[in-house]
């Protein structure tokens, strides 16, 4: 095992892999249950139009984790695990099956096409060369945008910031006057694990961050008792048979790619042929470049951070990772779920001290057992998962260090990719910010001799992604 995945020359150990494991783990198990509601009842009124289930979508979505960050761990040896991409899931409920009238079949079908492409780009060399068309400033800005993206979430979901009417986002309340404590409670626990994993860092203890979010998830139910009428306790008794999930993913999710997928009778009955083709190439392409720029831009995030990139930002086998990651959207087709990605996730498991795939098959392994037990992902609440989201965000913070700050033409474009992709939460449109602007500041500023044959065909394709998704 140590010399399969490098352990000792990567200066890590199984156990630290296993622990950075389970941070990863608690802070991407999320999709589980968000796939599930989103595929199944996707207006949140109890209506089903893609006539799907919860539980079958729950199993697909697992199976989908399970086997993306297997390929991630064993083929490319790298801690970055994957599942189906958030924003991805939205663009085919609502977008292509709602929005457009596709059957959740013909979607799927354009995700195992966009997987085969995917594939072929990956075993050419040729998705790798594109990215490496990005200037070094976007690619160093890229990390801290994920970092800031995370973070954002990170306070969302701890409630430390809320949602405003007036300015998008604002404070969460500790108000003791107007607010009342089941309210407070989680925020004091989110704020206080979050002190604690920064106490534990400056010390130097291994694991601070499993610890902050172990401490965090005790101190939440601990506090729950405190609170009247506390719901908390209700996940643990929720655990059901997963029978009849099994069942519902094997008579409607597996293989609905190949059972109805080239069925687009009731498309052709409602459109027109030339809005046929049209929104299927529109669709097609749209998934093409949100996957791509978000895969790349994830693997160069958690691979600079970790260390596994060399002094001019080579990813250690990353034609392998872009392998991996197509192989799993195929894969993730097969089973019946969106777009199978890498997760910017792995980073809190890297901020832990995953150095190697080890830690993708231990989160692979992870999910197989929530697989079985739904509510396992729920067992640690939101406040303290959300710790590790926000924690990140000063792990990659350092990238910023790379950029040349005396040089517009760096810090401009690297400052709009860091935005975008943050207050977006969107790392393809920031990364598609940084191109546009680069671009233009080159041209308009007697540069453009530093501009390359692939940074111009990029920043085409960036703006038809814009124009049409």
């Amino acid at each position: 095992m140590d010399k399969f995945f490098k352990l000792s020359q990567r200066g890590t150990s199984v156990r630290t892999e296993f622990r950075a494991a389970l941070v990863t783990f608690f802070a991407m198990v999320y999709i589980l249950v968000v796939n599930a509601g989103m595929f199944s009842n996707p207006f949140g009124d109890g209506s089903d139009p893609l006539r799907v289930t919860f539980g079958g979508m729950y199993v697909a979505t697992a199976l989908g984790a399970i086997a993306g960050s297997l390929f991630m761990g064993l083929a490319a040896n790298l801690p970055v695990a994957l599942a189906s991409g958030m924003g991805l899931n939205a663009f085919f409920v609502y977008t292509i099956c709602v929005g457009m009238g596709f059957s959740y079949a013909n979607a799927l079908l354009f995700i195992l096409f966009d997987g085969v492409l995917f594939i072929i780009l990956s075993a050419t060399g040729l998705r790798r060369a594109i990215f490496y068309c990005i200037p070094d400033c976007i690619r160093s800005s890229i990390v801290v945008g994920i970092g800031f993206m995370l973070a954002l979430l990170g306070f969302k979901g701890g409630g430390l910031i809320a949602l405003s009417d007036s300015t998008g986002i604002a404070k969460g309340s500790f108000n003791v006057i107007t607010g009342s404590w089941a309210g407070i409670m989680p925020l004091f626990v989110c704020l206080s694990s979050l002190i604690l994993v920064g106490i534990l860092e400056k010390r130097k203890v291994k694991g601070s961050l499993l610890i902050g979010m172990l401490f965090g998830t005790a101190l939440y139910y601990l506090l729950g008792f405190t609170v009247p009428g506390f719901e908390g306790f209700g996940v643990f008794g929720n655990i059901e048979s997963p029978a009849q999930a099994f069942r519902d993913f094997a008579n409607i999710n597996f293989l609905a790619v190949f059972k109805d997928g080239l069925d687009f009778s009731g498309y052709v009955a409602a459109h027109s042929a030339a809005s046929f083709w049209l929104n299927i190439i529109c669709t097609v392409f749209v998934f093409l470049m949100l996957d791509m720029f978000d895969t790349v831009g994830t693997l160069y995030a958690t691979c600079d951070t970790s260390g596994l990139t060399d002094s001019e930002g080579n990813i250690e086998n990353m034609d392998k990772a872009l392998l991996s990651d197509a192989v799993a959207t195929a894969a993730g087709a097969l089973f019946g779920t969106n777009t199978v990605t890498a997760y910017a996730e792995s980073t809190a498991g890297v901020g832990a001290g995953g150095r190697t795939g080890l830690t993708s098959v231990f989160v692979a392994a992870l999910f197989a057992v929530a697989l079985f037990f739904a509510p396992l992902g729920s067992v640690m609440p939101g406040c303290a998962s959300s710790v590790a989201l926000i924690f990140v965000g000063y792990i990659m913070l350092r990238g910023v260090s790379k950029l040349d700050w005396n040089d517009p033409l760096s810090v401009v474009p690297a400052f709009l990719t860091i935005a975008v992709t943050c207050f977006a939460c969107d790392i393809a449109l920031g990364i598609a910010y940084g191109m546009l602007s680069y671009t233009g500041m080159c041209v308009f500023s007697g540069n453009a001799k530093k501009l390359n044959g692939g940074t111009w065909i990029l920043t085409v394709l960036f703006i038809s992604m814009m124009l049409v998704s």
